[in-house]
């Protein structure tokens, strides 16, 4: 999954594109104007900028420039336009741009574009493992439960040669056997509802913690079917 920001005045291009690449399993922030956009490039370092050529303030080929100019181009960013001239989209890559789409945009341009944009991305290597992985409420066969210095004084006496009970921990199953969008949609339910129990119920805190906009996690509540007064009700 991938943090893409799409910047455009247009509210509805913004809803269409938020709704296709949240359905492909990406992080998406949304900006209407280059203010919003330079706020979100700082906050939220996207992996990929969808970025629309024409804006009421600035432009995107004007913003586009002052993340060249100072060192912040460090994404790939794709224009888009319904009404720019060639010079426009040639200005544009010579400036840094990866891309250039024509609205309307299909979906088979945008998916390919966005797949190719991050191919172009380096994507951070993961955090190794910790040894306490504790699954199902026991640790895993042969996990040392001594601290690194105690490891390596006593490796073989810090062997775990059985699994330890370690008592009940809340366990959430899934079914696999099923569409990757239904399982998927199962794995949001449980995870914004366990949010919402946890913040009794506050949208302003679930938004912070899951990095969603309030209107956007408004919506992904409504289409995951997520009962708002219940999770307020339980801890009222």
């Amino acid at each position: 999954m991938a943090n893409i920001l799409v910047v455009d005045d247009e509210l509805g291009i913004r809803d269409l594109l938020f709704e296709i690449l949240n359905d492909e399993g990406h992080a998406v922030e949304l900006a209407e104007n280059a203010a919003q956009a330079r706020e979100a490039r700082n906050e939220a370092r996207p992996d990929l900028v969808l970025l629309d050529i024409w804006m009421p303030d600035t432009d995107g080929v004007s913003l586009l420039k002052e993340w060249s100019a100072s060192g912040l181009l460090t994404m790939p960013v794709i224009m888009m336009s319904g009404h720019a001239t060639i010079d426009t989209a040639v200005e544009a890559t010579r400036i840094g741009a990866l891309a250039f789409l024509e609205k309307p945009i299909t979906l088979q341009k945008l998916l390919k574009a966005v797949e190719q944009g991050l191919a172009r991305s380096i994507p951070p290597k993961p955090p190794a493992p910790s040894p306490l992985v504790r699954m199902g409420g026991m640790y895993p066969m042969g996990a040392s439960t001594g601290t690194p210095g105690q490891a390596s004084q006593h490796a073989h006496a810090d062997l775990i040669t059985a699994p330890v009970d370690l008592g009940p921990l809340p366990v959430q199953t899934f079914e696999l056997d099923k569409p990757l969008r239904e399982a998927r949609d199962d794995f949001e339910r449980a995870y914004f509802t366990f949010h919402l129990a946890k913040e009794s119920g506050s949208m302003t805190r679930v938004a912070e913690k899951t990095g969603l906009e309030r209107t956007h996690l408004y919506r992904k509540l409504k289409q995951l079917g997520v009962d708002l007064t219940r999770a307020k009700r339980a801890n009222g």
